[in-house]
């Protein structure tokens, strides 16, 4: 063992629980969902055992076997050998398997054995098992296996107390030193694999005979060619039905928060800079986009609630079929899927992809999923300009529009991938082999913690960059002040406005003017800083009664429809985030490939906003 405080690293399958477990004995919030693929990178962690040992964990990323095919099953391969450079070999391997599937886990199970490290068994779910009929007998397999096996369930307070006690018992007696690994280490013939594992669950396993259980009868609907397609179908639809339905009430309140906090700050401080920055920068800017976290909330709700339920790998499922057509890997829906919370988390995801072709594909079309950054935008300029209308009785308009933005990046991003593939001509993409988890109730807890973490992370962003920038457009959007005399807006006298004047013959064909095209210049930091951007332009250009007037009731008094719906389309497509395109450079090692991202979208932006906005004023909308 390690003279400092020794390290352990939990191996095990995807999915098989194992970044729950590490929360629990770490005090950790990694993401967990049902499904796999979810942990893409190594994380690190402290734990402390009941006699008060500390120890180093690391929750690496999940594979089935030590003989990689991606880069994240690489990355574990090479942590568990010693080989990854400035990593330390762990002095204790804690194997995690899926107590309800010991027939698919302990294949790694026994691959780790050769390793030549001190190792743990925890039968993780042991509960869900035991449920479904299941009896282990941990005794007999732990002398088969020549290692302690203990039972948890990670998703209780106390579910991994039999874990720390064995720790402390192996720390006390003293782990073994580990072996050298050989360049061959966990690599078996796969005929010798599996009869072993066929005699250990014929020495250590009861199990009832195989029932036909609630998932399979699910799935019979589900997982249907047609009828799945339209399950999820509906529940997209249903989702952004919610998105504005769901938040109209939060959403005045907070709006009407914002606006009294401006009348009361207007009111009693004296005219000059500091009101103006107060105002027009910090509560129109950055009150103008903390308006829309009711909406970002309930998205996030849903995802989560399909996550923790097992249904999202069966989207996958279904949609593999389509995604081949176009060139796409089924293994590419999972970090697309992710990409609609956040491209980067997305990207990062294209590590379980085998080929660097199938990954490079879908690196290429992740930013085109509508990621929660765009949602403000979305609701503003759909609140402003789309009427609240109920279309055959049953469906919000708004909710239809925002639908059909969602649905036209996907359809963008598969035709994308349509042409790429067809033109690249480096063969057809690789065949989709997943598990399918249980079908599970969502965890309240679960979600609760989702929605916490993700709303804390709106209001850092509001309150870090996003009010860094306002700060500072606020500033450049009111030096040099107009002199006396000057008859136009004091803010297109500024260095905003004169550099939203010379850019403005650029964008003058898609129908933005320069306040717009100042607002899009700070939006390349993030997208829905376009939305505080605009509230600041607005609130310092405004005149009389519109100084108090929502931003959302200015740009509808005086922008055109087609203007809208210009703008709406250019997010759909703009890589108007800096952090996406630092994460294509940093997945795929080279600059070119950001810049290649960078340009190929924005020229899509630019001509798909310019053809909007031509069609939309030549069917003569106003």
């Amino acid at each position: 063992m390690s003279a400092a405080a020794p390290r352990l690293a939990l191996l095990g399958n995807p999915n098989c629980g194992k970044t729950a477990l590490f929360n629990l004995l770490t005090g950790h919030r990694q993401k967990v969902a049902n499904y796999a693929g979810v942990t893409v990178e190594r994380k690190q962690g402290w734990l402390t055992t009941p006699l008060g040992r500390r120890a180093q964990l690391l929750d690496l990323p999940g594979t089935y076997s030590l003989d990689p095919l991606s880069q994240d099953e690489q990355v574990t391969r090479d942590v568990v050998q010693g080989r990854l450079a400035g990593e330390a070999r762990p002095d204790l391997l804690v194997c995690v398997v899926d107590a309800t599937h010991l027939q698919l886990n302990l294949r790694l199970v026994l691959e780790a054995q050769a390793l030549g490290l001190p190792m743990v068994l925890v039968l993780n779910m042991a509960d869900v098992a035991q449920a479904q009929g299941m009896r282990i007998d941990t005794v007999a397999l732990a002398a088969e296996l020549g290692m302690p096996v203990v039972s948890a369930v990670s998703v209780q307070k106390d579910g991994a107390r039999a874990l720390l006690e064995q720790l402390d018992a192996l720390f006390t007696q003293g782990l073994a030193a580990p072996l050298p690994a050989a360049a061959d280490a966990g690599v078996m013939d796969p005929v010798a694999l599996n009869q072993r594992v066929r005699d250990l669950l014929a020495l250590t396993l009861q199990a009832p005979a195989k029932r036909w259980g609630l998932s399979d009868r699910i799935d019979r609907f589900a997982l249907h060619p047609l009828w799945g397609m339209v399950l999820l179908a509906l529940l997209l639809l249903f989702m952004f039905q919610a998105v504005f339905a769901w938040a109209a009430w939060p959403m005045d309140a907070i709006e009407a928060g914002i606006g009294l906090m401006g009348e009361q700050v207007a009111t009693r401080m004296s005219d000059g800079p500091l009101r103006s920055l107060l105002v027009d920068g910090v509560i129109a800017g950055v009150g103008g986009v903390l308006v829309f976290l009711p909406q970002i909330l309930i998205l996030f709700f849903f995802i989560f609630v399909l996550e923790d339920s097992g249904y999202l790998p069966r989207a996958a499922f279904l949609m593999d079929r389509w995604m081949g057509l176009v060139g796409l890997s089924g293994r590419s829906f999972i970090p697309l899927l992710s990409s609609f919370a956040c491209a980067v988390p997305g990207i990062m995801a294209t590590r379980t992809i085998t080929h660097w072709r199938d990954r490079w594909l879908t690196i290429l079309v992740a930013p085109l999923m509508t990621c929660s950054a765009r949602l403000p935008v979305y609701a503003l300029l759909i609140g402003a300009f789309i009427p609240q209308r109920t279309v055959g009785g049953l469906f919000n308009l708004q909710g239809l529009v925002l639908f059909a933005l969602y649905v036209m990046g996907i359809v963008s991003a598969m035709l994308v991938a349509y042409v790429v593939s067809r033109h690249s001509g480096k063969g057809q993409p690789t065949p989709l082999l997943m598990e399918l988890p249980a079908y599970r109730w969502p965890s309240a807890r679960n979600i609760a913690r989702g929605l916490w973490e993700r709303g804390l992370i709106f209001v850092r962003r509001v309150g870090g960059i996003i009010l860094a920038l306002m700060v500072l457009l606020w500033f450049l959007s009111s030096y040099p002040a107009a002199p006396e005399g000057f008859t136009g807006s004091a803010v297109a006298h500024s260095f905003a406005g004169r550099l939203g004047g010379v850019l403005e013959p650029l964008f003058a064909p898609l129908g933005f003017d320069w306040r717009i095209v100042v607002a899009l210049i700070p939006a390349m930091a993030a997208r829905e800083v376009v939305v505080a951007a605009l509230g600041t332009v607005y609130a310092l250009s405004a005149q009389g009664d519109q100084v108090h007037e929502a931003l959302g009731a200015l740009i509808a008094e005086q922008w055109t429809l087609p203007t809208a719906l210009a703008l709406l389309v250019w997010f759909v497509y703009a890589p108007q985030c800096v952090a996406t395109l630092a994460a294509v450079r940093r997945e795929t090692g080279h600059w070119r490939h950001a810049l290649g991202v960078a340009a190929y979208l924005f020229a899509l932006a630019y001509l798909m906003a310019w053809i909007t906005y031509r069609v939309a004023g030549a069917w003569g909308a106003t």
